[in-house]
Parts: structure tokens; sequence; C-alpha cells
């Protein structure tokens, strides 16, 4: 077995058959039959209101309960080194952010990295025809670059330090950590990191790790290219040094990915996806839905605490 959950040669076709005999298809999304229900773990729906609309949606159709979704294998604990990694939170493991094996129809060559930061997806090119996909969120920094690049270097909790524009504009929060912070669960960079150079020079992109799981699939207002922390492990794992990694243009997503429309969630889905849209819609019209933009700040709150937290420790010589 590998860290995919899955042996390399049992990829064939869209269902790997050993990927599959490792951990049972999991969907989120809509329960079958006639009648389509949002479920939280699409549109980030608040449990209470979530639970009563569901009630009175089922007991008029008489459809079967819904199942707490469990957490796949892939994104479960993770003992590394001397860190635990938790758990993802089920509600974050929608369609689109969920690692999976895909038909792959790019001109990319096998063991290519794609990064598309307009759909918010990230392919491992494996073989011709397949990738593995995984979710991405989007920072600003992660929207100013395409084209080529090559991995040059790979760091394990990566040291972080924040630009001097995210100092500038957020002095208050971001001028105290200048100095940056060491590597650890408390680091925006997360577990692991892929740093990118071309022609010999470093681009500053990076693919990374995150304090921040509830960001995955979501644009946000700093870093480059995130992962959960349990995909960017396993990226790093496959991604040899000189691994080529390519970042598409909005044309190149366009033409490969089609037109995509953000939730109210934050989350993408292709354009033609009506009945997800439309759902979405009315969650939001209800009041059910959680703004991304207060579960951010909110997020990004802790974070910096924590982050203060560890630079004092740091300081104090780790006592």
């Amino acid at each position: 077995m590998t860290r995919r959950g899955l042996t390399r040669g049992g990829v064939r076709g869209l269902m790997g058959a050993s990927r599959s005999a490792a951990r049972p298809e999991i969907r989120f999304g809509f329960l079958p039959g006639a009648l389509h229900i949002v479920t939280y773990s699409t549109f980030g729906l608040c449990r209470p209101a979530l639970a009563l609309a569901f009630v009175a949606l089922l007991s008029a159709c008489g459809a079967p309960p819904v199942v707490e979704p469990a957490v796949p294998a892939v994104y479960g604990a993770l003992v590394d080194g001397d860190n635990t990694i938790p758990a993802v939170n089920p509600k974050y493991l929608n369609e689109r952010n969920r690692r999976t094996w895909v038909a792959y129809e790019g001109p990319e060559p096998a063991g290519t990295i794609v990064v598309d930061p307009h759909a918010r997806l990230l392919y491992h090119v494996v073989e011709p025809g397949k990738a593995m996909r995984f979710g991405i969120a989007v920072g600003r920094e992660g929207r100013g670059f395409k084209g080529d690049a090559v991995v040059r270097r790979k760091e394990l909790y990566p040291y972080w330090a924040p630009t001097r524009n995210m100092i500038r504009q957020d002095p208050e929060i971001y001028g105290e950590l200048a100095g940056g912070l060491p590597g650890g669960l408390d680091n925006p960079l997360g577990a692991r990191a892929l740093y990118l150079y071309r022609n010999g020079k470093d681009t500053m992109y990076r693919i990374h790790g995150t304090m921040d799981p509830s960001s995955i699939g979501k644009a946000t207002s700093a870093g480059c290219i995130r992962l959960f922390n349990q995909d960017i492990i396993d990226m790093f794992d496959e991604a040899p040094m000189g691994t080529r990694v390519k970042v598409r243009s909005k044309a190149e997503s366009l033409a490969l990915e089609g037109p995509m429309v953000q939730l109210h969630t934050g989350y993408l889905v292709p354009a033609d996806a009506l009945d997800l849209i439309e759902a979405d819609q009315a969650a939001y019209d209800a009041g059910l839905l959680i703004d991304p933009a207060v579960e951010e700040a909110e997020a990004h709150a802790r974070a910096v605490e924590a982050a203060r937290a560890a630079r004092e420790i740091e300081l104090r010589g780790g006592n």
C-alpha cells in the first residue's frame, strides 16, 4: 500500500480496484431519490438549522434518515514524527475537496503537478489519462502566477514569515510576527511545502499545507496554494525534486474545466450544476448558511493567536 490508500499497480481506469477496496466510497452532497437535499458538507450549513430543515423535508417525502458521514481513512488523524495531525472534519470533505482518482484530459505528461487556481483544483498526473485530484484553497499570491515551474526545494514543517505586503497592509496583525515562525501545526504553511522555481530563481509560489482546513476549496485573503495537511504530505512524498509544475491560466482553466460559479458558502461548482446553485441560493435565503467571510475571519484570528503563542514560546527558548 502507498499512503494514497492503494497500490500503484491498482490504478486501472477511473475505479482503481485496490483503492476502492482500501476504503469505501463516501459521497457527499445529495441523497438518492426524487427529492434532492443539500447537506452541510456541501454548503457549510450549520448543524441545528440543517437538522430542522431535514426533519421537515424528510417527513414530507419519507426518505431514509441522514447518516453522519465518516472520515475517510486517508483523512484520519495522522502521527507525523513528533506531531499528530488532526483528522479532517467531514463537513469539509465535499466532492471537489476530497483526494480522488480521475480521468485526466490535459496535455501534461506523467509526473507533472497541474495547479488550476481558477477551478481550485490540483492534479498529479500519474500516467497518460489518469491523475490524482485534490481540492485546494487559493490565496492572493496564488492567483498571481501562471505557466511552468519546477520543484527545487521541499521542507517538512517549514518556517514561515509574513511578506512585506502583509505587514504593510495589516501591521497590527503581522508586525510582531515579522521575524517569522518555526515549523509546526500552528504555522500557516502546515506540515509540508513545495517551493517552485523558474529559470533557477525562486518564484515565491508555494504548494503547502494549512492550519485552517475549513479554507480548502475557497478563495482566501492570503497565501499561495494550500491543501489539507494529509494531502500535502501525500504530494510531498510523491513529488521528487525536479518535478515539473504547470499553473493554468484562466483561459486554460475554462477550456479544460469549464466555467465555475462560486456559491454563498465560498465553494465552486460547475456553472451548469443548476440544482446545486439553486439549493445554495435557497439555503442562503433561508439563513441556513455560514458566511464564509466570517468563517475565514474567525479562523484567521485563531491562527494569528496561535502564531503569537508559538512565537512567545520560541522567544522563551521553548520553555
